[in-house]
């Protein structure tokens, strides 16, 4: 395994072979790579896992998605009921 020093050669050479627009790209795609290697060598499948339940943060958007849809449905029902002066 590569110690400090060697990284940074191994990370010039890539900057130099790569260049810099293209070396955030290239790790996401090893991060990527490596995270799917790691997942088929445990056996875990998406589709055997137990669905993630709904979050906090995600309960509470929904819970202001539907509050403001409801304000929405009454503002238009209460212009609709006025009539229009011009």
């Amino acid at each position: 395994m590569p110690k400090g020093f060697e990284w940074i050669v191994i990370l010039i050479i890539a900057l130099l072979i790569f260049g810099p627009k293209a070396l955030p790209q290239l790790g996401k795609s090893l991060g990527s790579t490596v995270k799917n290697l790691r997942e088929g060598m445990s056996g875990k499948d998406e589709e055997t896992e137990a669905p993630a339940s709904e979050s906090d943060e995600d309960r509470e958007i929904r819970e202001l998605e539907e509050k403001l849809a409801e304000a929405k449905k009454k503002k238009e029902e209460g212009e609709s009921d006025s009539p229009i002066s011009e």
